[in-house]
């Protein structure tokens, strides 16, 4: 967001003088950055909460049509600004009222979001890169690969069109968002500077006014970031566990070898420490046969003994070509009980929209890998080209 630092406006410039030439995409800046663009072109910061609310709480992305602003700043924004959104180039409804939406971006990639209904919620699953770059050996988005970072505005981009296009949609909670959570394509603390003041348009009264325990950060652990995170928004906090030793973590998580769990529980141990009724939401994938067993179930209680946790168990979504299998509903039960046992809260996920790869695991999008990371693992599994893409 350096255009707007090197604007410069004299007593006797117009905004239209100080704009630059190449189009600012107005989605890219939460208020305090807008308040900050408008400063530079002269102009009231109260005309950026204007326009914020505009954009997002109104959903106009018609510069004409918002009326407050003068016509000669309308002018300005419209010949220098714009808001462009990614396009729906698919759109599925589940059986379960699940929905997945495939946007195409301007460079041909396209990203996979997903809306949850339910009857006191509908949460959207949203992404935060094109691919991912962590190729956790259980999860299909990383098989795709590792194109590039979201913007800022096609992160929020998701929010706007889905908010838009569930409104009209009406049907069960009326099609309406009151929770997101970043767990869609990518991991989002590899993508701070651009997830950040998505999130804050997402906290923001002017924009779409959810609470920060209805924003959710998933991670799979990148320590120095969680830091960050923690001293710079208050948006709740969920770790992609999936295993509770290092040997077995290595495997299903790569980024382990990096982050080990004694430095991961570290920062967890005091990641709310201000706010002691909050916890860290531990997300586990169960698979059959590799980290589903009894004495599993007891080192993860032992691993989270101090730390405000609570645990998702998850279980697991096939995609084509995997060799991992789902754990039996028995397996998944006897676990939660042990778990459970040591005092910590304990929920089973229930899957949703596997019917049309919907579901935790499952989003794949349309990535052009730059990793070329999908190419081995075709060969790996020996898959035609075309089965995958």
């Amino acid at each position: 967001m350096s255009s707007e630092k090197q604007i410069q406006c004299s007593s006797t410039e117009t905004p239209a003088d100080i704009l630059p030439q190449e189009p600012l995409n107005l989605l890219n800046y939460d208020r305090p950055k807008m308040r900050e663009f408008f400063l530079h072109l002269g102009e009231k910061p109260y005309h950026a909460d204007q326009l914020i609310q505009w954009i997002h709480d109104g959903g106009i992305s018609n510069l004409e049509a918002m009326t407050n602003l003068s016509k000669s700043l309308r002018h300005a924004l419209m010949n220098h600004t714009h808001i462009a959104l990614p396009e729906v180039a698919f759109e599925k409804k589940s059986a379960d009222g699940t929905i997945k939406w495939l946007f195409r971006l301007a460079d041909g990639n396209s990203i996979e979001t997903v809306y949850i209904p339910e009857s006191n919620r509908g949460t959207l699953c949203v992404s935060s890169q094109v691919g991912c770059v962590l190729d956790c050996s259980f999860c299909s988005t990383g098989k795709q690969g590792f194109n590039r970072d979201l913007t800022t505005a096609e992160i929020i981009g998701q929010v706007w069109l889905a908010v838009r296009r569930l409104s009209k949609m009406g049907g069960r909670h009326d099609g309406q968002v009151t929770n997101v959570v970043m767990m869609g394509m990518g991991e989002p603390l590899l993508n701070y500077d651009n997830v950040l003041p998505a999130m804050n348009l997402m906290l923001d009264d002017f924009a779409y006014g959810l609470s920060k325990r209805r924003v959710t950060l998933s991670t799979s652990g990148v320590v120095p970031m969680m830091e960050r995170l923690r001293d710079t928004s208050e948006v709740a906090l969920a770790v992609s566990l999936h295993a509770p030793n290092d040997e077995l973590r290595n495997e299903l998580v790569p980024l382990n070898k990096k982050y080990p769990l004694d430095m991961l529980m570290a920062v967890c141990r005091t990641y709310f420490k201000s706010e002691t009724k909050r916890k860290i939401t531990f997300e586990y994938v169960m698979l059959h046969g590799v980290n589903d067993h009894p004495h599993h179930a007891k080192q993860l209680a032992k691993l989270l003994h101090g730390v405000p946790a609570k645990v998702n168990l998850i279980p697991f979504n096939p995609f084509p070509h995997t060799h991992y299998q789902r754990s039996t509903d028995e397996a998944i039960d006897a676990f939660a009980r042990i778990v459970r046992g040591s005092g910590i809260v304990t929920t089973i996920r229930k899957t949703r929209g596997d019917d049309v790869d919907g579901a935790c695991g499952q989003l794949v999008g349309q990535v052009k890998d730059r990793t070329r990371r999908s190419e081995r693992w075709r060969k790996t599994v020996n898959v035609p080209i075309s089965v995958i893409s």
